[in-house]
């Protein structure tokens, strides 16, 4: 019998430790080590307004915002996925014959493979400098902005090189840089 209350009292110890003491130690730590991202490094506006996460890409499709990466799940963040698609698959091909003809460019026009091809989860909020750089004449344009402004604020925004993000290049994410577009142009 001593054994069963043994047994019963570790147990109960377990999941004391596990469900309570652990997560409350983990969250204690959060708060005082990165309180920001302790509560989902949300990015918030002028107002004070929450217009998103650091972490999360929203779907921008305006001719006067950066355009993300393509979403597998349609930037839905309950539904995260890759497409699943071969390489050799047609439909990814034909997915990036339309998004490169909804950027207009010139015949010959090279262009970055994150502005084509999903990330991994499908909710990448980062772009590469390339892409973001090639995005300036049409997000310039229809802000009736210098391209010059587009690209300095570009370049206020990029965080990097990074180890892992795209093979150590400098890297922008989206939503930080449309609000700083958004704040520009009030």
């Amino acid at each position: 019998m001593s054994d069963i209350i043994i047994s019963l009292r570790l147990f109960l110890l377990s999941i004391l430790v596990c469900s309570a003491a652990y997560p409350a130690v983990m969250l204690g730590f959060a708060a005082v080590a990165a309180p920001a991202e302790r509560v989902g490094s949300l990015i918030r506006a002028d107002d004070g307004t929450i217009v998103g996460s650091r972490l999360l890409a929203q779907k921008f499709t305006r001719p006067e915002y950066f355009w993300p990466r393509p979403s597998a799940c349609d930037y839905n963040a309950s539904a995260t996925a890759g497409s699943n698609l071969s390489p050799t698959n047609p439909k990814l091909a034909d997915r990036a014959k339309e998004i490169i003809g909804q950027l207009a460019l010139p015949a010959g026009q090279l262009v970055p493979a994150d502005l084509v091809a999903a990330s991994g989860g499908g909710m990448d909020p980062h772009i590469s400098l390339a892409a973001a750089e090639l995005q300036v004449p049409r997000v310039a344009g229809a802000r009736s902005l210098p391209a010059e402004a587009v690209e300095k604020l570009i370049h206020e925004h990029t965080d990097g090189p990074t180890l892992v993000a795209f093979g150590g290049e400098p890297i922008i994410n989206v939503l930080e840089l449309n609000v700083a577009l958004d704040r520009l142009t009030k």
